[in-house]
């Protein structure tokens, strides 16, 4: 009598989807450790998507607490923007160790969902251009697609112009 096997594409992430009762579609691509472009950038070209369709998630710290930021892959995180929305003076970027730690995601596959500690969220306003976008599922080569606003409803997150799309990696 062992345990009962779970799903492959069983995270946290899904896991609160799931739970919430939201819509959403599971893609997964084999990441490659030797890919240089990026976690994100990766994901869109294996997968097909436009890189202002694929987002990824970062974490800020701004002194008072951590927050997490949803932005497209194709550009970066304004820190400025990031700690107006959450009426912070300023933000930076969370050690990566912080971020796994809190997380509970390895670096490459932090989801904004399904984290083991819960944090206020900003997301891009570029997400609701998009009837669907892809965050990270909770791990590397793991993306979830899902309607904005049910992202939203689900996170509690705040809607802001928080991207930026320059293309200098």
């Amino acid at each position: 009598m062992g345990k009962k096997k779970q799903k492959a594409a069983a995270t946290p992430a899904i896991a609160q989807l799931e739970k919430a009762g939201v819509t959403f579609t599971i893609h997964e691509y084999e990441h490659s450790n030797d890919d240089a472009e990026g976690y994100g950038l990766e994901a869109a070209r294996k997968l097909g998507y436009d890189e202002r369709q694929v987002f990824k998630t970062l974490m800020a710290d701004t002194g008072d607490e951590r927050v997490i930021g949803i932005v497209p892959v194709n550009g970066h995180m304004s820190l400025k923007e990031l700690a107006h929305a959450v009426g912070a003076k300023k933000a930076e970027m969370a050690d990566p160790k912080v971020a796994m730690r809190e997380s509970g995601y390895v670096v490459g596959g932090i989801s904004p969902l399904g984290q083991r500690t819960r944090h206020r969220t900003v997301l891009d306003a570029s997400a609701m251009d998009f009837d669907v976008i892809l965050v990270s599922g909770g791990k590397r080569g793991l993306s979830l697609g899902v309607d904005p606003h049910d992202l939203v409803d689900v996170l509690g997150a705040t809607v802001a112009p928080i991207g930026t799309t320059n293309k200098s990696y």
